[in-house]
């Protein structure tokens, strides 16, 4: 299939070298499966106007000319250049199918839908109501959501990455069911496998003797790691000497750093910024559990890379994230915004490591088989081609709702567009980790008898009475065979 891609960004060559960059990939992984894709993209100083990588012919516009206008107003003038590109280099038998990357090149894509006459399909990572928490309080972002929503109407269809994404497609933009299609975010396995020296040193340089949890991602309010923070003390009362590394960067990191301070945390939580690609992968592979406590995550691509380098998973249950745990078979869901639950959550995990490694296992095997950037080509092509069959009778129910009740208006409601967001449920305890609780509770009554024990003897010199004594030891034998021998035991390796 012949495929035009309309991308805002696009990677340097020496970016794409790097392995870096979402549509680089697929573009990549469809060309390798033998599609021809040509990809438009901003003019980017330094980089040639056309050049080609892996197969994949690469156009970049003209430079846009300085002027003094809003950012809508200069997003406009790029999608004109967008368009100008694509109609001058456009090959003599054309294209078949558009792909249309987020809200930023809608305006290029219906041009060239109309020029060209095909379908396009859109991609929507996100929306401008869930960036906002689903409150659009300024007009840039009535006119984004405006933008989103005519994207929406225009596309055959809409690929979005996870089942709450499809959610708020339908809620916001009125898009039916049947022309959302979830093909979730891509990874490449393979460069998030670390090597053991690298495992290691990540181990020494963050870790101490106890257990090391680990969080990458933007440090914003919407993250949730204030509750991860909120949770440490209660971690490391029952794990002494529990470490977590925050890495990332963002507007939220001063007030993280000062509430850890505020909690006593500042040795046990280190903030690195931002790591390289080959350090955060090792990073990652050195953790105990992976921490995601985000409270809005419409994607969690950060949770399949951390599945890719062998963590254990520990998530909330909310928007991709969800999507992507299955809960007690690839890793721990928590409620969102809930410290207690991603306390007991972390705990389900550090105290029963086998469990968490087979977590762990299971999560890897996820992400190589359904994420592979093969496995996500193959799927949008599928896209592509019920675009191609479903494009004529899509565009003359448009056309006819047009004639019958005019072009769409499109109206912004006040207040929070997302108030009523699908509930994700966390779900049963599974039949391990109630196995793993009951263990812990053996143990702990294993030392209780063990320690009344102790004193029942250090006291015996000072009863007396034969009979006191007798009933003494019988107590201690009583509490003592409440743990069974082989439970105690396990518990006791386990530490």
């Amino acid at each position: 299939m012949r495929v035009l891609m309309i991308a805002w960004e696009f990677p340097s060559s020496e970016e794409i070298a790097a392995r870096r960059g979402r549509i680089a990939a697929l573009s990549a992984a469809l060309v390798a499966a033998g599609h021809e894709v040509t990809v438009v993209t901003r003019h980017r100083a330094g980089a040639p106007a056309n050049e080609t990588f892996g197969g994949v012919r690469v156009v970049r516009a003209s430079a846009l000319p300085p002027f003094d206008d809003t950012d809508l107003g200069h997003t406009m003038a790029v999608n004109h250049l967008l368009a100008e590109a694509a109609i001058r280099t456009s090959p003599p038998v054309g294209y078949e199918v558009i792909h249309a990357h987020d809200w930023l090149v809608t305006h290029a894509a219906v041009t060239l839908k109309e020029h060209f006459g095909v379908p396009f399909v859109a991609t929507l990572q996100a929306t401008e109501a869930g960036r906002h928490q689903g409150v659009l309080s300024g007009e840039t972002s009535r006119s984004v959501h405006s933008v989103e929503w005519w994207l929406g109407s225009e596309a055959c269809r809409v690929i979005v990455p996870t089942e709450y994404l499809r959610w708020e497609v339908q809620h916001l933009f009125d898009v039916p069911a049947e022309r959302v299609d979830v093909v979730p975010n891509g990874i490449d396995p393979d460069i998030w496998t670390a090597e053991p020296r690298a495992v290691l040193s990540a181990r020494l340089r963050f870790a101490g003797e106890g257990p090391l949890l680990v969080y990458a991602g933007r440090l914003i309010a919407e993250k949730g790691v204030q509750d991860l923070l909120a949770a440490m003390p209660a971690i490391r009362e029952r794990h002494p000497g529990t470490r977590a590394v925050v890495v990332g960067d963002g507007d939220y990191r001063g007030a993280l750093i000062e509430e850890a301070r505020r909690l006593k945390l500042h040795r046990a939580v280190s903030f690195p910024g931002t790591l390289d690609q080959p350090t955060l992968a090792a990073v990652l592979a050195a953790a105990d559990a992976f921490v995601m406590p985000s409270r809005y995550e419409p994607t969690g691509t950060v949770a399949l890379e951390a599945a890719a380098s062998g963590a254990a998973l520990v998530v909330a249950s909310t928007g991709g994230l969800a999507s992507i745990v299955e809960h007690g078979v690839t890793g721990i869901r928590f409620p969102a915004g809930d410290p207690d639950g991603l306390s007991d959550a972390v705990g389900a995990l550090l105290q029963d490591p086998m469990f968490a490694q087979t977590l762990a296992s299971r999560a890897r095997q996820m992400a190589r088989e359904r994420h592979s950037w093969h496995a996500i080509a193959a799927r949008t092509a599928t896209v592509y081609g019920a675009a191609v069959d479903e494009a004529p009778d899509f565009e003359a129910g448009r056309q006819a709702a047009s004639l019958d009740s005019g072009r769409p208006v499109v109206f912004v409601p006040q207040g929070n567009l997302l108030a009523d967001p699908p509930r994700v449920p966390v779900g049963e305890r599974p039949a391990s980790l109630v196995r793993a609780a009951a263990d812990e509770a053996a143990w702990q009554a294993g030392a209780d008898a063990a320690r009344a024990a102790i004193a029942a003897e250090g006291s015996l010199w000072a009863i007396d009475d034969a009979a006191e004594r007798e009933a003494a030891d019988r107590d201690a034998a009583a509490r003592a065979a409440a743990a069974p021998f082989d439970v105690l035991m396990a518990a006791v390796e386990r530490r």
